[in-house]
């Protein structure tokens, strides 16, 4: 359980952008939000990342499968961050979500003075904590120093109203930045995992013919692909950061909230879970089976310890 000093409690959050940007689904999603099988009132939900402007980036609707493409256990993406800009949200999305029933988080990605202007903007809305995110690996973050990182969430809390939460990626120097931001930052996530790092003998990512057309790395891995790697990273922090609560992602299978706690997260993050099993056209109906997994597991596990609560109660007359 992390508890922010808003006194919002948390052990069970879905990843930014899973839900899209008001945390109840994307078209094919809200049928199962509304048949109650996917609730994501039992989530603490990270909206879809928000730029100060809009960013084209490199999803088009019509051909999501040239920035998206499942793999074996999971998927690996170059959307670079596609949004319409934060007025836009403000504007048609962030005024009819009902904050106190669904707990959300706002995401935010931009150089400093682009963060600032943001946060102060989204101080008008309910969330439960704001995430900044320098660490998208499909625009060149691993250009920004650690000071950097640093300097400009710090920027950020000082105009915030809400807790902040810094998304971090693997090839960052993670302990330094985490111990940078004590008493600023009050939990830190994980970040899909580039390419390059998960895949380091030199596999061609299945997104080849963007990465050639516009650079940047062969996309952001999530899922199983990505687990080693984070969830050392959870393990490396919880050994070398001061005090910092960690938000354990890359869960796919129910036994696997157990294996990231184990490793140091004091809370679970569901991401890639929600896309449809590898290969989809021998799994259809995963598309709408997945995203129903993270609420069967939080309902499943919630159960058990009912019952283990029940079973280790003194009896009474």
């Amino acid at each position: 359980m992390i508890k922010l000093s808003n006194g919002h409690e948390f052990e069970y959050m879905v990843a930014s952008g899973a839900l899209a940007f008001d945390g109840k689904g994307w078209l094919w999603e809200r049928p199962l939000v509304w048949l109650g099988l996917i609730k994501p009132e039992l989530f603490t939900v990270v909206i879809k990342t928000l730029t100060l402007h809009p960013r084209k980036g490199n999803l088009r609707w019509w051909k999501p499968w040239e920035c998206v493409s499942l793999i074996p256990g999971g998927s690996v993406n170059k959307i670079g961050l596609t949004n319409k800009g934060i007025r836009w949200w403000c504007e048609n999305i962030g005024w009819n979500i009902d904050y106190q029933k669904y707990p959300t988080v706002g995401s935010i990605f931009g150089d400093q003075d682009e963060l600032v202007e943001m946060a102060e903007i989204l101080n008008s809305f309910d969330f439960v904590a704001l995430e900044v995110n320098p660490s998208c690996p499909n625009t060149g973050h691993s250009f920004q120093t650690t000071e950097d990182i640093i300097k400009m969430v710090k920027a950020v809390k000082k105009i915030s109203f809400h807790p902040i939460i810094v998304k971090v990626s693997v090839d960052q120097d993670i302990v330094a930045i985490a111990n940078g931001l004590e008493g600023v930052a009050e939990a830190v996530s994980l970040n899909s995992v580039p390419w390059k790092t998960a895949y380091k003998n030199g596999e061609i990512t299945p997104l080849w013919k963007l990465e050639e057309k516009v650079g940047g790395g062969g996309g952001g891995v999530s899922g199983k692909p990505a687990q080693k790697f984070n969830w050392a990273a959870v393990n490396k922090l919880a050994v070398h950061s001061h005090s910092m609560p960690i938000i354990g992602p890359s869960v796919m299978k129910y036994e696997d909230m157990e294996t990231v706690r184990r490793a140091g997260a004091r809370a679970v993050s569901f991401g890639a879970i929600h896309l449809a099993e590898y290969p989809v056209w021998l799994r259809p109906w995963s598309i709408f089976t997945q995203p129903c997994k993270p609420t069967r597991f939080v309902q499943r596990e919630k159960e058990e310890q009912k019952k283990r609560k029940e079973k280790h109660e003194p009896k009474t007359n």
